[in-house]
């Protein structure tokens, strides 16, 4: 499975943004499916209605496609005061099923962006909206950093301002939050990738971000004294030094 932050490169994103996601402008309707299980995502729609350009560009996506096992899709196309601002869906088992959901990110025109999960019946739960326009989230990745058996999602609030790795778990159908350390982020403005992710490289699942200048990178994890710690990881020096660390190098 791929990383939850592992980039879509600059021209193939461009690409796939602008000129490969066609589609219908609905929310899909369909019969009832034998199988439930999410096998892809992927964005579809491409518009223009939200100028942010975080990513390096105005393109942002109307739908979210997911594929089930039974080669069935589903559609579901968001209002026009919303947009899908992120660089690729994310599947990850958050409810600890052994099935995987989707993570991603929804923006408002008005009040910025908010963490969403969705199975294959729709959206399942979601963080709150910033409140103010051009304030985005960076998805880190998902896994049980605390051992006690539930799924964290791990992501970087405002990594261009507020610099808080927030962990949030799916508990009565809303997200809650954990944990949280500041000083961190995985992006800078115009990038159309994210840098870092999970990896488990001695037994623990750690996060891959670095320092708030992006001098250092940094393995986050959870400590024995219940609360993220961290230790750094040699010099950031562009993509491929967080790569090497998720690779276990």
């Amino acid at each position: 499975m791929r990383s939850l932050s592992r980039p879509t490169p600059t021209l193939a994103r461009r690409f796939l943004r602008a000129t490969m996601l066609g589609g219908g402008l609905w929310l899909g309707l369909w019969a009832p499916a034998a199988a439930e299980v999410i096998k892809a995502a992927r964005f579809d729609d491409p518009t223009e209605r939200y100028d942010h350009g975080v990513l390096g560009d105005a393109i942002e996506h109307e739908t979210l496609v997911l594929t089930l096992e039974d080669g069935t899709e589903r559609r579901f196309t968001l209002p026009e005061t919303l947009v899908f601002e992120d660089t690729a869906p994310r599947l990850a088992d958050v409810t600890g099923d052994g099935e995987p959901e989707v993570i991603t990110v929804e923006s408002s025109l008005t009040r910025g962006a908010r963490l969403v999960i969705y199975n294959a019946e729709g959206r399942l739960a979601t963080t709150e909206h910033f409140g103010q326009r051009n304030r985005w989230l960076a998805p880190v990745g998902a896994a049980d950093f605390d051992g006690d058996g539930a799924i964290e999602i791990a992501y970087v609030d405002r990594p261009h301002l507020a610099q808080t790795l927030r962990l949030v778990r799916l508990e009565g159908g809303e997200l809650r939050e954990v944990a949280a350390l500041r000083g961190v982020t995985n992006h800078r403005i115009g990038w159309d990738y994210i840098v870092g992710g999970v990896r488990t490289c001695t037994g623990r699942p750690e996060m891959i971000v670095t320092t708030g200048e992006m001098s250092t990178n940094l393995s986050v994890f959870w400590s024995k004294d219940k609360h993220l710690d961290t230790t750094p990881e040699g010099a950031f020096t562009g993509l491929e030094s967080t790569e090497r660390l998720l690779r276990c190098e």
